[in-house]
Parts: C-alpha cells; structure tokens; sequence
C-alpha cells in the first residue's frame, strides 16, 4: 500500500467543518436530513455563554452544502455579537434550511425541521429569517416550544422585521450625525440593496423623513411594487457599488463588501439590515475606515428582529421593544467614539465590546 503524507495546510483545506476560517469556536453543529419530507437543514450553535442560543432559520437554494455550511456558521458566529453588544441574555445560533422556499418549503418539511430543534432541549431557540414567515414559525411551534417570532394571536410578539428595520433606520441616523455632524435624512440620497420585508419599511422610514430613496433588487416585479407605494427611484445602473449616493444600506445577502466592491465605493455611510456584510471583517473593515466611509456594524444596527423576538422570552411589551430598538442610535454613536478613542474600525470596536461582555459573563460562570 502507498502512503500519503498530507501537509498541515493541505489537511486544514480538507477539513470540511474544523479547518474553516467560518469555523469560530462553535460549540456545536447540527446536520438534519429526512428523507420523507426532504428536509435536509444545519443548525450551527456558536456560543451560550449568555443564554440559549437564539437566531433564525434561513431557508435559500444554496449552490453546494459547502455554501450552506459556511453561511450558517457566519450568520450564527454574528448572533452571539448581536445578543451580547445589545445587552440580551442571549447566545448565538442559526439555522439554514438547502432549498427553493417557493417550491420546496412544506408543512410538513417546516414541522419535521421544528422536531430537530426540539431535540436539542432548549440549547437553540429559532425564528424568522431570509425565505421564512410568522406562519412557517407557527407550525414549528406545533412541534416545539423553542421558536420564537410566532403570531401575536398565540402569544407571539409577530412579524420582527418592522423593528429590525426600526432599528436599522435608528443605525443610519446615527451613522449620517457621525459623517455629516447631523443625523436628519431630508435631502440625503439613500440607496436600499434589497427590497424584502426589512428593506421595504427601511423605504418607507427614510421616504417619511424626506430621504431620498434609490432601490436595487434582483425582483422586477418587487422593484415596480415599492416604487410606485413610496415614490422611491429604481437604480438604473447595474454596478450600485459605484452610486453618486450619500448612503449605501445593504438589506438582501452578506458579503457585498469585498475585494471587487469595496474600491467602487463614493457613499459617506455604509448602514443596511443584511447580515456579515464585510466578506472579510478584518481587511474590510480597516478599509473602510482608510476610505472615510463611516460603516454601522451590521450585528449592532439589525438587532431590532432579536429585541423583538426576545420579548416573547422576557415577557416584556411593544413600548419596551421600541426602546430598546431606538436605544441603537445612542450605541452605535458610543461605538463611533469607541472606534476613534482606539484608533480602530468600527467593526472591531463593536466586536471588542460584544467578546469583553462575553468573558465577563464566563468568567462569573
């Protein structure tokens, strides 16, 4: 038999879970696949330090499971940052379902998937997210306690995607006061990548406050619908990294800041719902801060749908929702100065905050 000496780098890249720069520490990772119902979904379970881990369950038609695994282990590291910079006791999870939602998502998939978050006991806690609806988290809720985000009929606190966008909205303020020493929107040119529920009511926020609104999807027929309700312009060109625009707020997938993007760039603020924006945190986010474009940590300003959410665990109301959700602006205005105190980007001052919260709470443990 021949041997085969394969090199520390070589086993680090054929490693599908543990030699991935995705791979953050997870505590645990979760593969379900049913073969009656088709359900073939990962849940990945960052860290509990905090709480349960609580985070959405994404249901999109990845290209290869690669792809599934790598977005769920971003989307559920960006979790326990999410929960821990706004002061939740709550870890970090999330969930993704490999499939076509308009074609492939059943009663009975939903269900089946709901049995494998109940199989874990509590240590994941899931909810809405990109390809998901209230209805999709009520059958869950047939099968299951751990879900939140069901509807207000049975409890729930509804839909969370107003507030995340409420919250996003309250991000973009604080990110225009920080670039152009006022946070009004009145006259600011605010281009919106991704129309889906967060999106549309971040139109319709900066429409009310006299923003003017440029929007960009990948749906015609979605573009059409919200033009003609808020008056908002579709962006022509097919290169918005490249728009004469004073903000740019991503609201559809992550990554959209990267190597071929982020030269483009003329905005002032980068400040949007979709998560892991920057493809890499480290390079991007000291780019961007060498540019002087002032960028909103996307697990600090789309925290809105987790307030919402968490509300059904804590017992807490809409006006304690609200608050909390407009409380983003205060911190994303004390992460601005942490940032320039430290000498440092935005994202790794909101970081540094979120892990030294973390630690302390570990270390009481």
């Amino acid at each position: 038999m021949e041997s085969q000496i394969i090199s520390a780098q070589e086993l680090k890249k054929a490693d599908p879970v543990f030699g991935q720069l995705s791979y953050n520490d997870h505590e645990q990772i979760v593969f379900c696949n049913d073969k009656d119902t088709g359900l073939k979904a990962i849940i990945g379970i960052h860290n509990t330090v905090l709480g349960p881990a609580l985070g959405g369950t994404r249901m999109w038609n990845y290209a290869t499971e690669w792809d599934a695994l790598n977005d769920v282990l971003r989307l559920s590291r960006g979790m326990s940052f999410k929960s821990a910079i706004t002061g939740l006791n709550l870890g970090g999870g999330k969930a993704v379902i490999i499939g076509d939602a308009k074609t492939q998502k059943t009663p009975e998939l939903m269900k089946r998937f709901g049995e494998f978050v109940h199989s874990l006991g509590g240590k994941y806690i899931t909810a809405e997210d990109v390809g998901m609806e209230t209805a999709d988290m009520d059958l869950v809720r047939s099968v299951t306690p751990h879900v939140t985000g069901i509807s207000e009929s049975l409890g729930g606190a509804g839909n969370p995607s107003p507030i995340t966008a409420y919250g996003v909205f309250m991000g973009m303020k604080a990110a225009v006061k920080e670039a152009f020493g006022s946070d009004g929107l009145e006259g600011r040119s605010v281009l919106v990548q991704g129309i889906g529920h967060v999106g549309e009511v971040l139109v319709e926020y900066i429409t009310n406050e006299g923003g003017k609104v440029f929007i960009a999807d990948i749906n015609e027929a979605r573009l059409q619908e919200v033009s003609k309700k808020y008056g908002a312009t579709i962006f022509a060109d097919d290169d918005v990294y490249s728009a004469q625009v004073d903000v740019y707020a991503p609201c559809a997938l992550g990554a959209t800041i990267n190597k071929d993007t982020i030269e483009k760039l003329k905005v002032k603020v980068i400040a949007g719902a979709a998560n892991n924006q920057l493809a890499d945190e480290n390079v991007h986010g000291n780019r961007l801060r060498e540019k002087g474009i002032v960028y909103a940590p996307d697990f600090l300003i789309n925290a809105g749908g987790i307030i919402n959410v968490y509300a059904e665990l804590e017992k807490y109301g809409k006006p304690e929702i609200m608050r909390k959700a407009e409380n983003i602006y205060d911190t994303t205005l004390e992460i601005f100065a942490k940032a320039k105190s430290d000498n440092s980007s935005t994202h790794d001052a909101a970081l540094k905050i979120a892990l030294q919260r973390i630690a302390e709470r570990k270390a009481q443990q």
